[in-house]
């Protein structure tokens, strides 16, 4: 039996693979891309339907511009290497949860969310940058989508997703939110490798460099990031590589992203608004009653 599930799952991950645009790694892709970004947008709005949106127009503002400066940095990286088909079902959305968590992440499609509490972090206009880059990298490698391919076979015998969410709703819906977003383990399903990251952590610096902000400021963002890890290491971190690991890669890939900054238009590096009380403790809707289960409609 053993022997006939790894033939399947070789067989699968032969016959269905994908490129890592910059790395050119072959990926396992299980999911028909119609099928993952239906899941995505569905599992993003459950998200934004359950938690506290922040009022802080300024932070918000801020967010949404540097995340739409990405994506056009990202538009024009993937259309000077002819990839452009890999975000052509993408809806970019960049949105602020007013919650203490040290966290950011991007669900395939461009679904980006950040957490208030990473904003201490970030400080400025390019620390942002950092962080946005890097996890819309990881929806663009498609990640997520590789991650929910391992666990349909992991965890769910190697099934379509389509038949999955049928005969298994809330346990596959736990697997995609686990998936999508990089977290920690989740009934079996690890969080984003260290592979990952480093993918992730190349051509995020990439995508910042074309969108106008300098890349040094990559290595200084994470140093307080080793720094706020100390003792007991945020979610954000827990399978990221070590930070003086990170920050010596980042530094080697330096000079080629350089070459991305000195060509673009520059931007400009505020800092970050400060947190207005009044603001942080309204939202601008009331969080909505948790569903148990999130119904995602997916085609045959």
């Amino acid at each position: 039996m053993k022997k006939i599930f790894y033939t399947l799952v070789f067989t699968m991950m032969f016959v269905a693979c994908n490129k890592v645009p910059l790395s050119n790694r072959s990926q396992l892709s299980l999911v028909p891309k119609s099928q993952l970004m239906a899941s995505s947008f569905s599992s993003y709005d459950q998200v934004l339907s359950e938690s506290k949106l922040s009022n802080n127009t300024q932070q918000v503002q801020m967010i949404r511009n540097v995340g739409n400066k990405i994506k056009v940095a990202v538009e024009k990286y993937l259309a000077d290497n002819n990839k452009s088909d890999i975000i052509e079902d993408f809806e970019w959305e960049f949105n602020l949860i007013q919650e203490d968590v040290v966290n950011a992440w991007c669900m395939p499609g461009g679904k980006v969310a950040f957490y208030t509490g990473i904003l201490p972090v970030c400080q400025d206009e390019e620390g942002i940058a950092v962080v946005m880059g890097h996890e819309v990298a990881h929806a663009v490698a498609r990640h997520g989508g590789e991650r929910m391919s391992q666990a349909l076979i992991q965890q769910l015998g190697g099934v379509a997703l389509s038949v999955a969410l049928r005969e298994q709703p809330e346990q596959t819906q736990a697997l995609a939110m686990a998936a999508y977003t990089g977290g920690s383990t989740v009934l079996g399903v690890l969080p984003f490798s260290r592979l990952h990251e480093s993918e992730a952590d190349r051509l995020g610096l990439t995508f910042m460099a074309m969108a106008g902000y300098n890349p040094e400021a990559a290595p200084e963002f994470w140093k307080r990031m080793q720094a706020k890890s100390a003792g007991s290491p945020p979610e954000f971190l827990s399978t990221h590589p070590s930070g003086d690991t990170r920050i010596k890669d980042l530094n080697k890939w330096m000079p080629e992203a350089n070459k991305y900054y000195q060509k673009a238009s520059k931007e400009s590096n505020s800092p970050i608004p400060q947190v207005d009380s009044q603001s942080d403790n309204s939202s601008q809707t009331e969080p909505k009653k948790k569903k148990k289960v999130i119904q995602l409609k997916i085609d045959n």
